[in-house]
């Protein structure tokens, strides 16, 4: 894979984001090439660093083998989460800021330490949340009609949009994150149901996978991180004018409303 061709794909992205119009999958410049799809994500998150955006976390994404199957691989992908990107509990997102949006129900890990080690441990990754929270995801694709594979949504930042963290903040003590349960409602009526076994068969194995491997890539977790875990049950469509609001068994709840009008839209 040419370095022009990574810039290609790069540049149709960021210009789908800028225009608020969704492009054409990039998997013509650079094929299923997980490694060129990486470098396609990391050469549009310097363009944000450069711009001023700051870097606050990690997103993991295909954490469900459903998914992962729908599209042919065996491992989850991730991208980056940027601190214009968090919106408040009950907060309302304007739907201007979003593209082709989707909402599904995480947990949130805040770090309290940094993960640097490439073998790092089960025991380690523990011992370094501080704490978790119940969260939404409002996923989105510059890839018009979702029409994606492996590759476009690495590039397109593993497919993302904003996020939204609720409470209470609760420590890992005596938490099932296995067993934890999950409903996500949108206007009041139940639209998603799931749990912690959906995510790669317990959440801390998908902050796991993403410790490792951003360690490995030598951009490893920092203390202060937000890892969003990743879905807990299937995703769900959402309009202009929609309440949605997620409960996660010993967690709590978190809500978000998605506006019509633009007035408080954030920077993409």
């Amino acid at each position: 894979m040419t370095a022009e061709h990574i810039l290609a794909a790069a540049d149709r992205l960021a210009a789908a984001a800028r225009a608020g119009r969704p492009c054409e999958p990039v998997r013509d410049l650079i094929g299923l090439d997980l490694d060129a799809a990486y470098q396609v994500q990391f050469v549009n998150t310097r363009r944000a660093l450069d711009e001023g955006r700051r870097l606050v976390g990690r997103k993991i994404g295909l954490t469900s083998k459903a998914v992962q199957q729908q599209l042919g691989v065996g491992q989850p992908d991730f991208g980056v989460l940027f601190a214009d990107m968090e919106y408040c509990d009950g907060e309302e997102v304007p739907f201007v800021r979003l593209m082709q949006p989707k909402a599904e129900a995480e947990i949130a890990f805040v770090l309290g330490r940094d993960l640097a080690a490439r073998d790092v441990t089960p025991t380690e990754v523990i011992g370094a949340i501080d704490y978790v929270a119940p969260a939404i995801e409002i996923v989105g694709s510059r890839v018009e009609n979702w029409d994606i594979r492996i590759s476009d949504t690495i590039a397109d930042n593993a497919s993302s949009g904003c996020y939204v963290i609720g409470g209470p903040i609760r420590r890992l003590d005596g938490m099932d994150l296995v067993g934890t349960t999950m409903a996500l409602h949108r206007n009041g009526l139940a639209a998603s149901f799931g749990g912690g076994a959906a995510c790669l068969g317990n959440p801390l194995t998908a902050v796991l996978w993403l410790a490792r491997t951003c360690a490995a890539l030598e951009m490893p977790l920092k203390a202060g991180d937000v890892v969003l875990s990743g879905a807990l049950g299937p995703m769900v469509a959402i309009a202009p004018g929609d309440v949605l609001e997620a409960r996660i068994g010993g967690l709590g709840t978190v809500k978000v409303s998605i506006g019509i009008h633009s007035t408080a839209e954030k920077n993409p």
